[in-house]
């Protein structure tokens, strides 16, 4: 998949220059350093492993913000889990995550690297999905508590066409933050759509 498109914008920002680049693939995330502060998921290093497996996977994109020789920030989809109730739908992309480092931060590279992602037309022939979590959000740097960070993100994400659903998935309705987000490509049809809402609210089909 992410031979279909390659883009690359650069725009100054307060710390210099930043490139925004996708779909990457494995060979040059490895020839690049990641920002030790890229550790909201897991440490850096081993969030630069994870972005380069994900650059290997047949429908992994992966798209980061790099200054100089670093990256400063990244996005990347791939299917859901197959254990996940989402892998019953086929046409289905996760958002895995996006994250920037935290002096990076309020510079508007998140929107960009979405935007980059979406002007992608393959987005348009799925239903990309976003598991947002609160565990994962940078609280202490952003010195937002649970409520405006969630408020920040819902409304980054509206900008790119996704919108808040409700389900009765047990891992987001583990803690009240957290949230479901979906966006339905323009080429998809009912069926599809009608399938993503039935997955949605699975509770009731095995009682």
């Amino acid at each position: 998949m992410a031979a279909e498109f390659k883009n690359k914008i650069e725009f100054d920002t307060p710390g210099g220059p930043v490139a925004i680049e996708g779909p990457v693939e494995r060979e040059y995330i490895a020839s690049l350093t990641i920002d030790e502060n890229l550790s909201n998921f897991r440490n850096p290093t081993r969030q630069k492993e994870a972005l380069m497996i994900v650059a290997d996977l047949p429908e992994g994109l992966v798209y980061i913000a790099r200054q100089g020789q670093t990256i400063i920030g990244y996005l990347n989809f791939h299917y859901p889990s197959r254990y996940s109730r989402w892998s019953r739908h086929p046409r289905v992309l996760e958002l895995g995550a996006i994250e920037v480092s935290r002096q990076w931060q309020r510079k508007g590279i998140a929107t960009a690297l979405l935007q980059e992602a979406f002007k992608n037309e393959v987005m348009e022939d799925y239903v990309v999905i976003i598991n947002e979590f609160h565990q994962h959000w940078d609280l202490k740097g952003t010195k937002l508590n649970f409520w405006n960070y969630r408020k920040m993100l819902t409304k980054m994400y509206v900008r790119i066409g996704f919108k808040r659903k409700h389900t009765d998935d047990p891992e987001i309705l583990e803690h009240a933050a957290n949230m479901l987000l979906v966006r339905i490509g323009k080429n998809l049809n009912e069926a599809y759509v009608k399938a993503i809402d039935e997955l949605a609210y699975q509770q009731s089909l095995v009682e």
